[in-house]
């Protein structure tokens, strides 16, 4: 039996499933992103591994890829994550970027990942921007935060450029390699 999540956004309300920007489109993962996911995930192992969870190592196999687009199609997933891809022109897979509406309370998380091979171009800032300002034009969207660790600098780097505020560290369990145990909370309100 699944907890019930606690969610900010009203039933019948939800983002939109595309957006495009002058160089990336973001847009809904689609069962045929299946293989090009698992070969960004695959490729960028060993920049991702330091701050993946033990449960998200799954997500670099081929199986695991599998449940998690079954479970990409629905909007949003059992978890209340609206799972986007972020592509270049061309279709090539440069990350992945979520909205997680399971805080409640007016507030929705965001999170993100970039293949190894586009680090340092902005991709994951203007994505991030983008999904921040379509959350906040939401009804019910009050907050978007975003959560890392606090030995993350990069992650940390984008809610800074974004103009979030770090409003708390906070103790949480250590789940991956390269966790201080320590968890920053970055908030930009409406």
């Amino acid at each position: 039996m699944q907890a019930e999540r606690s969610a900010a956004l009203a039933p019948g309300i939800t983002p939109a499933r595309r957006i495009t920007l002058d160089e990336l489109l973001i847009r809904q993962w689609q069962p045929e992103d299946l293989r090009p996911r698992w070969e960004a995930i695959t490729a960028s192992f060993d920049h991702l591994r330091p701050w993946w969870s033990d449960s998200l190592i799954e997500l670099a196999t081929l199986d695991g890829q599998r449940v998690y687009g079954r479970n990409a199609e629905h909007w949003p997933t059992t978890s209340g994550d609206y799972r986007y891809g972020i592509f270049d022109h061309h279709d090539t897979v440069l990350g992945g970027i979520n909205l997680q509406d399971r805080l409640g309370s007016g507030a929705i998380e965001l999170g993100y990942w970039c293949h190894v091979a586009h680090t340092g171009h902005g991709v994951i800032t203007r994505a991030a921007a983008a999904l921040t300002e379509l959350a906040l034009a939401l009804p019910g969207i009050d907050r978007v935060e975003i959560h890392c660790d606090v030995n993350n600098l990069r992650s940390a780097a984008v809610p800074r450029r974004l103009g979030f505020r770090l409003d708390r560290t906070q103790p949480r369990e250590k789940s991956a390699p390269s966790d201080s145990g320590t968890e920053m909370c970055w908030i930009r309100d409406r």
